[in-house]
């Protein structure tokens, strides 16, 4: 009988312990409050920093813009990371940032670690920057055979560079104010720029043109998010795209950036 007893009380310890820790866990996970943009803001007029009233440096720009009202519209606050270019795509792979606007195009490469939305903004074709001193030697793209021309890493400016600029010497930069200090000074023969970028440095330096030479179509840019977007960020993103480009929005954004940028490169 006491070896029953003993069984039984045993029995009765575990099941309650049990039940007691049946129960649904108290621990619940942390309510999203920030929305992270990860960008390269040295892309005038779609990200720059510019100083503020109180003279804090600030970031501005197109793109931005965008990220500031995807945020709204999300009821979140929105944090921005300035990184590289060329380090973007994989701190956005990591879990590092949860969403990349910075002028990108969704080519087939970066399909493979990204998804990316709809477009939201289509720029003018690349162009060429060279030294207004040299700019009647180029007048088509064999004409950079044996030069020294400068791209962004990781961008699609630098692929133009390998593919169609036969004979061009590529170099590669993570800062576009480090290609246009380098263009200015001498260091390379000519630099590729997306279109409204080029435009923009060469209207504020008198020393530097854009070539007439054609590099092909320009294509849109999207907003990057994690491959699969495990968020489920893409359904609120893409409607506020679609909200913005199409009440004419985004054409105060182009307005106001303009204006900005062309002071921040000055």
């Amino acid at each position: 009988m006491k070896k029953l007893l003993v069984v039984l009380l045993t029995f009765a310890m575990v099941m309650s312990i049990t039940a007691c820790s049946s129960g649904p866990a108290t621990e619940t996970k942390a309510e999203k409050t920030k929305l992270v943009l990860g960008t390269s803001a040295d892309y005038p007029p779609f990200e720059f920093i510019v100083l503020d009233e109180k003279g804090e440096q600030t970031y501005a720009g197109i793109d931005v813009s965008f990220a500031k009202k995807i945020a709204e519209d999300m009821g979140l606050e929105l944090e921005i990371v300035n990184m590289s270019f060329d380090n973007l795509m994989a701190s956005l792979q990591k879990g590092e940032i949860d969403m990349v606007i910075a002028a990108i195009e969704a080519n087939e490469e970066r399909a493979k670690v990204a998804d990316f939305s709809e477009p939201y903004y289509t720029d003018l074709p690349p162009m060429v920057i060279v030294k207004a001193e040299n700019a009647a030697e180029y007048t088509s793209l064999e004409s950079f055979s044996g030069k020294t021309v400068a791209a962004q890493m990781g961008t699609t400016k630098a692929e133009i560079v390998t593919n169609d600029m036969t004979g061009a010497s590529l170099v590669t930069m993570s800062s576009v104010t480090d290609l246009v200090n380098n263009l200015v000074y001498g260091k390379c023969d000519a630099i590729v720029l997306d279109g409204a970028v080029a435009e923009q440095y060469a209207a504020n330096d008198e020393s530097l043109v854009i070539a007439e030479v054609s590099l092909g179509e320009a294509y849109p840019y999207a907003v990057a998010v994690q491959k699969e977007d495990p968020q489920g960020l893409l359904e609120s993103i893409n409607k506020t795209i679609a909200q913005v480009t199409g009440d004419g929005t985004v054409e105060t954004w182009i307005k106001t950036a303009d204006e900005l940028s062309a002071e921040a490169i000055e």
